[in-house]
């Protein structure tokens, strides 16, 4: 004889099941991270777990952030938008809006605006690095 489903209670898949328990969707919007600073980068937090890091940074005209590295973390750096230099090590790359490219653990990083215009990127980073080692 099929079970009828407890009232009061809406019916989840078949036989013996519970609910997941996942989090709640913890969501931002970009734009309103947005912010400029003309003395140097604006960073703002992003999102931050124990197995994942990121922010995003805002830089004006002829600024630059780096020199990081962090020998035990991979990084992604995304270019929202503008266009900057990014330099891994000794190698260079102009990237637009969209792009990304690959910080691989130990690398050197360095980003620098490469227009007269704005541009935003966001860092990704895993495992979290350790609290900031930058030279900016």
């Amino acid at each position: 004889m099929p079970t009828l489903p407890r009232p009061g209670r809406p019916e989840r898949g078949g036989v013996g099941a519970r609910p997941i328990g996942w989090a709640a969707v913890n969501s931002k919007d970009l734009r309103d991270l947005v912010r400029f600073d003309e003395v140097g980068p604006r960073h703002e937090a992003l999102f931050e777990s124990e197995h994942l890091w990121s922010e995003i940074v805002c830089l004006e005209r002829n600024q630059a952030l780096g020199t990081i590295e962090d020998r035990d973390s991979d990084a992604l750096v995304l270019v929202v938008t503008g266009r900057v230099i990014v330099q891994v090590n000794r190698s260079r790359k102009r990237l637009g809006q969209w792009e990304t490219t690959l910080v691989p653990a130990g690398s050197e990083l360095t980003i620098t605006n490469a227009t007269g215009d704005p541009a935003v990127v966001l860092l990704v980073a895993a495992p979290p690095p350790p609290r900031r080692a930058v030279t900016e």
